[in-house]
């Protein structure tokens, strides 16, 4: 009876194994086929990494590696090619903001009258006032009109009173009598560059006689004048 020779492992040579696989080449033992196989399953381990140049201070800089990322290139002053900026849209809190109006431009109003309160006294349509001019001469005037705004802002419009050769001086005094009617102003003036002298009737200077005539001529002779003392005007006592 002849002998069966014991198989030998083509690859480790080992005669000793529980399992043995025959192949083209031979027969081999269970630790070189599990070994093989766990060896195919394993990925191939990762190329070398190339070796990073060092930065030669006296050489030239090498040229750093661009990134492929993309970013948003807004047209600025200093890149006038780039794309423009998209427009910012409205966030939800823009629904509990109220939309804020503008105050509308003040206008002033105007508001005609007869009579006007001023310094403690009623200035009438009538009064006689005078106004003093920058070199120091006196001119007298007839109140035509007044006027007040909406920020308590007097004026009046008035007809300047001429003087005739029977007139004192402007500086001693004032005498209706000897007074003519002059021409009249469109343009209002402010009453704090006019004094008072005396209340009168608004149609006494419109006389036939006048070298300025008006649409009404009326004599009053029934109309008694009054004024206030040197020292009441100028505000103090004797």
């Amino acid at each position: 009876m002849s002998e069966e020779k014991e198989p030998e492992c083509v690859k480790c040579k080992s005669r000793t194994s529980a399992i043995w696989t025959k192949t083209e080449s031979g027969e081999v033992c269970n630790e070189c086929v599990v070994a093989e196989n766990v060896k195919e399953k394993e990925p191939p381990p990762p190329p070398p990494k190339p070796p990073i140049p060092q930065e030669n201070n006296n050489g030239p800089k090498l040229a750093t590696r661009k990134s492929t990322r993309t970013t948003r290139n807004y047209k600025t002053r200093l890149n006038p090619y780039a794309l423009p900026k998209p427009p910012k849209g409205k966030g939800r809190r823009i629904i509990f903001k109220k939309s804020s109006t503008k105050a509308p431009t003040a206008v002033v109003t105007t508001v005609t009258s007869d009579y006007v309160f001023y310094k403690g006294s009623y200035i009438q349509v009538g009064d006689i006032v005078s106004m003093r001019d920058v070199d120091g001469d006196i001119y007298y005037a007839q109140i035509r009109g007044l006027l007040q705004d909406q920020y308590c802002e007097k004026s009046a419009v008035v007809t300047w009173l001429l003087p005739t050769r029977t007139s004192p001086r402007p500086e001693k005094g004032f005498d209706p009598s000897t007074y003519i009617l002059g021409p009249e102003e469109d343009i209002p003036r402010k009453l704090d560059c006019m004094d008072f002298i005396m209340h009168a009737p608004s149609d006494y200077f419109k006389a036939k006689n006048s070298p300025y005539p008006t649409l009404s001529s009326r004599e009053d002779g029934y109309f008694i004048w009054t004024g206030l003392p040197s020292y009441e005007r100028n505000g103090g006592d004797r």
